[in-house]
């Protein structure tokens, strides 16, 4: 079920990326994370370097737009369905790249749409 990527995650429990990770575990969706230090959330690992994961659904950005930058190319290497914008994360110059590889953007909320179901 939509295997998801928590990109910009933090092992930090007040932190969005960190509730997030909770809140997907707990709907049983497939959740991998990377995120500026190792650690782990939820018993899921958070790796420190982009990691080639296979059939990624879905990608949830936790980092905002000039950070995200490094990541443009890791981000389309995973060929995902959709990005998830959060809160903070809006980036014009990504939605043109990804709408132009063929990837579904969604300017949104995580939790939100799982407490909707709408995820």
């Amino acid at each position: 079920m939509k295997k998801t990527l928590v990109l910009g995650a933090s092992a930090k429990a007040d932190r969005y990326s960190y509730i997030a990770i909770k809140r997907l575990t707990a709907a049983h969706i497939d959740t991998v994370a990377v995120g500026r230090r190792k650690g782990t959330a939820c018993g899921i690992e958070i790796h420190d370097e982009p990691v080639p994961f296979t059939g990624v659904h879905t990608v949830t950005l936790y980092l905002n737009p000039e950070n995200q930058k490094p990541f443009y190319e890791y981000i389309l290497s995973l060929a995902p369905q959709r990005v998830i914008f959060n809160p903070g994360t809006e980036n014009p110059e990504l939605y043109a790249i990804l709408k132009k590889n063929g990837i579904t953007i969604e300017v949104a909320c995580t939790l939100v749409m799982l407490s909707v179901k709408t995820y």
